[in-house]
């Protein structure tokens, strides 16, 4: 496959990356120093101009494309690049944008702008945080097949029942498999005798059900409906505050800008709209944030999310959810205080990245960037999987991968080691990153 990717920021970036590890990749963006470092670090073509320009992407040879994804920060010029490259090529195009309109108009039409797949980065941003905000102790969910099969990713807290225990000895859910720990430089396929100790990053997959009841037994004291403020009426704001709503609960949301505020109060009937600073340590007593079970942060930089994070933990809030739009970050939010960090860039990846796969799976998370991917495959009669058990099949795979949930005409089916998969079942398996261009061609 020969694929244009428009764009060498964070998410471009990641996404050639990928595929220049099994596909012909050209790369263009305006930023000449993000190209020559893309071509050096990544076997891919690399032209440097403006992707809106037709000349440009002749020179990346879009004629050729099978695909072209357009990923720059700007959604008129990701539209317009899809548009383009339709006019010239028969190229699958995947556009990125940030903003709701442009989305609604193209789902009710689906050809809208050329484009024949719409990654809207602010409604998967808010859609995951909202994830994340129905689990307790959670850093990362993911739903598959259909929502009958759920990924998490928790950390082991001190307080955890489970912290010291041996896998066999946690191991008391139906239909839960603990899919792998996490280290700082390793990642394990966990066995019977693999101790979970506290700050272990653990991955579980499962029925929604197991994995909730898992998430409890890690937070025991989280039962109940949350009491949930969001700090930041950006677009992800309003949107994580909707879905909320949608599900039942009543957030309160915390606006400075007067119009802005105004705005939400208007949208967001379900929803206590404050105009306020939430840096402001007194309106946070005065509004009771000792009784918030988790705040999100929303607002337009990482550093105000941060400090946000953090002076509403320290006076009170049991649970920190913060927007990081830095990669590089996450990992130092989380360290100091911050429960879960989403980037929406990586969110963003994950759902372009479903879309490049030779096999074509069905869904995909990418975990902590880059170490780790679980992936929905539908088996076919070409797979290794297909009508052998699983004790037997696994064998023919490389090490680091786990079949961790198995789905077949719509039930949950636990998945064991004499369990035979059949075709068309669809297989949720987590693969360590060393071993994904393997593991995906067998699957």
């Amino acid at each position: 496959m020969y694929v244009v990717v428009v764009g060498a920021g964070e998410v471009g970036t990641a996404i050639a990356t990928s595929l220049s590890e099994n596909h012909d990749v050209a790369v263009v963006d305006t930023d000449e120093s993000r190209v020559e470092s893309l071509v050096y670090d990544a076997d891919v073509l690399g032209v440097e101009g403006d992707g809106t320009d037709l000349d440009v992407l002749e020179e990346a040879n879009v004629e050729d494309a099978d695909m072209v994804i357009a990923s720059t920060d700007a959604d008129e010029t990701n539209i317009i690049v899809c548009s383009t490259a339709k006019a010239v090529s028969s190229a699958f195009t995947i556009s990125r944008v940030k903003s709701a309109k442009y989305l609604r108009t193209w789902q009710h039409s689906d050809v809208a702008f050329g484009v024949d797949h719409m990654v809207g980065t602010n409604v998967l941003t808010a859609e995951t945080i909202v994830r994340v905000v129905g689990l307790p102790a959670a850093r990362d969910v993911q739903l598959f097949a259909d929502g009958l099969v759920q990924m998490a990713e928790f950390t082991i807290p001190e307080s955890s029942p489970v912290a010291g225990m041996t896998v066999r000895e946690a191991d008391q859910y139906d239909s839960l498999t603990f899919a792998a720990v996490l280290g700082e430089d390793d990642v394990v396929v966990p066995r019977g005798e693999t101790v979970l100790s506290v700050g272990d990053a653990v991955i579980v997959i499962g029925s929604p059900e197991s994995v909730q009841t898992f998430s409890h037994a890690l937070a025991p004291d989280s039962d109940g409906t949350p009491n949930v403020l969001v700090v930041g009426g950006s677009d992800v704001g309003y949107h994580t505050a909707r879905l909320l709503q949608e599900r039942g609960l009543k957030p309160r949301l915390v606006e400075r800008d007067h119009d802005r505020a105004r705005e939400l109060a208007e949208l967001l009937e379900g929803t206590t709209v404050l105009e306020s600073d939430a840096t402001d340590r007194e309106f946070l007593e005065r509004e009771h944030i000792e009784a918030v079970d988790i705040v999100v942060t929303v607002l337009e930089n990482d550093e105000k999310n941060l400090l946000a994070s953090l002076i509403a933990k320290s006076a009170g809030a049991k649970r920190a959810i913060a927007v990081v739009d830095s990669a590089e970050y996450v990992d130092l939010f989380e360290t100091v205080g911050v429960d879960a960090a989403i980037n929406p860039r990586e969110t963003t990846a994950e759902e372009i990245t479903r879309f490049t796969r030779e096999r074509h799976a069905e869904n995909v998370a990418i975990i902590e960037t880059d170490r780790a991917e679980v992936l929905e495959i539908t088996v076919d009669e070409d797979s290794v999987l297909a009508g052998r058990p699983i004790r037997e099949s696994i064998a023919d795979l490389p090490d680091g991968v786990v079949v961790g949930a198995i789905t077949r005409n719509g039930e949950f089916v636990v998945p064991r080691g004499d369990t035979v998969v059949e075709v068309g079942d669809h297989v949720i398996v987590f693969v360590d990153a060393a071993s994904l261009a393997e593991a995906t061609s067998k699957l």
